[in-house]
């Protein structure tokens, strides 16, 4: 053979052998689910953009898959991404529940084919994960605290006895439960009277509608409280249909850009930042440290709590 021939019959062993190898490497980095709720919420959007960069900027530590769901109360849809992922294969299953308990029942089929599941956003309900013999670490907020931090603020303008209504998320979700508790909190020490609480399922619209009919219902109101900053933007929509702009208060939650020229302008009063960018980061970098170290799922602790910081003008 000529010594040209040779030289590229060589290359090309030693190219064709290495593929294998590059796959083994590819195959050995861990695949990292983010299943999120709706992305047609700017907060979801917005978590899903800061994973996307915290993958990019470690390309090389582990790969990422994410998706989302249609509508804040799409949970069928999402069980069934879940059930994909497992399917996949994928090492680890970052997840923001659309709904506190029946999520359960599909994270337990993850965990048993050893995947290892990490909770964000939304806590997972923790006597049904104990129902079921589950262990599933949450990475998120103090929503309580959240939600009195921005209800303390509006009550210093507000009188006891002034009527004040409340926007909650999916009822069915541990953090809408948690922030009116938090509201409900803040308005029992002003003395304020909560004259409803009613779901906007996290939406806008949805939102709109029934700040409306609590408007409607009560011409008298002074504030309304809401889970989440679409719903505030519903909210704030309602009351300047009604002509009460500037006679009712508004507070929301999340800090999205959205909000930012209400903040702005006064037509929201308050917000609570949960650092949208991060709640995903928090999760997956758990996940990667557990995955790395070894560490079973029984094993982790229950909770980290991450920073939240009241947004005001």
């Amino acid at each position: 053979m000529k010594p040209g021939r040779l030289f590229k019959s060589l290359t090309l062993t030693l190219v064709m052998a290495a593929i294998p190898m590059q796959f083994a490497a590819a195959a050995e980095q861990p695949k990292v689910a983010l299943v999120m709720k709706s992305l047609a919420n700017e907060f979801f959007r917005t978590m899903e953009d800061g994973a996307k960069a915290h993958q990019k900027q470690h390309a090389s530590q582990y790969t990422l898959v994410a998706n989302g769901i249609k509508d804040e109360t799409d949970t069928a849809n999402q069980i069934r991404i879940v059930e994909q992922m497992i399917v996949e294969h994928a090492n680890a299953i970052v997840l923001a529940p659309a709904d506190s308990k029946a999520l359960v029942p599909v994270v337990k089929k993850a965990v048993d084919a050893g995947i290892l599941v990490v909770n964000i956003d939304n806590r997972l309900d923790p006597a049904t994960l104990k129902s079921k013999g589950l262990n599933v670490p949450f990475v998120g907020p103090d929503n309580r605290k959240g939600a009195r931090l921005v209800g303390d603020y509006l009550a210093k303008q507000l009188k006891a006895g002034d009527k004040v209504g409340i926007l909650e998320g999916v009822s069915t979700t541990t953090n809408a439960q948690q922030r009116t508790a938090g509201f409900q909190d803040a308005m029992k020490a002003k003395g304020a009277t909560v004259v409803g609480v009613q779901s906007g399922d996290w939406e806008i619209d949805k939102g709109n509608t029934v700040a409306s009919a609590m408007l409607r219902e009560h011409p008298d109101m002074k504030a309304l409280l809401c889970g989440n900053d679409n719903m505030a933007l519903g909210a704030v929509a309602a009351i300047k249909t009604a002509g009460m702009a500037g006679k009712v208060k508004v507070v929301g939650y999340d800090n999205i850009a959205a909000i930012k020229p209400m903040l702005a302008d006064g037509r929201v009063l308050g917000t609570v930042d949960q650092y949208a960018a991060k709640q995903a980061v928090f999760g997956i970098e758990l996940a990667l440290k557990a995955l790395k170290n070894k560490t079973p799922q029984s094993a982790l602790p229950a909770v980290y709590e991450t920073p939240i910081t009241l947004v005001t003008r």
